[in-house]
């Protein structure tokens, strides 16, 4: 239970740090937005219950192979996804933070398609977060097609 504390707490830790200090701010209002944006209060949610289910998965993972190929597909996923914020929101790239949108959905379909006949859960618990991507994916390139 030691070790799932710590990926929990990791996770969502370090996902809330980034968060916290590569914030949307002025520059991001100040952009045309599709209709289809979700409130500014959802990705906090939605973000912390994806990282507590990201964190679970991992820690599977880890119990049954730790420098396995599935780990390395997690800790890439995860690597993709704390990229993403200061790419878009520090550094205003958002053609940049969309190509590693897609990077972070192929890693993300790839730890599936792996766990998926070793541990059906850990890849269960991936599902909403690639569905979460993909919609995220879907939100940033209609941003870059307006702006």
């Amino acid at each position: 239970m030691v070790q799932l504390l710590v990926f929990v707490v990791g996770v969502v830790g370090i996902g809330w740090l980034i968060g916290a200090t590569n914030l949307p701010g002025a520059w991001y209002a100040s952009l045309a937005k599709p209709g289809f944006v979700p409130p500014n209060w959802a990705f906090p949610v939605a973000w912390t219950i994806l990282y507590i289910m990201i964190a679970v998965a991992g820690w599977r993972t880890f119990r049954r192979d730790p420098s396995g190929k599935a780990m390395w597909v997690w800790f890439a996923q995860l690597a993709l996804n704390f990229a993403w914020s200061p790419v878009m929101f520090t550094m205003h790239q958002i053609g940049a933070a969309l190509v590693i949108l897609v990077g972070l959905f192929m890693t993300i379909v790839a730890y599936i398609v792996i766990e998926t006949s070793r541990d059906k859960l850990a890849a269960a618990l991936f599902v909403p977060y690639a569905a979460w991507v993909a919609f995220a994916g879907t939100l940033n390139a209609a941003i870059w097609r307006l702006n």
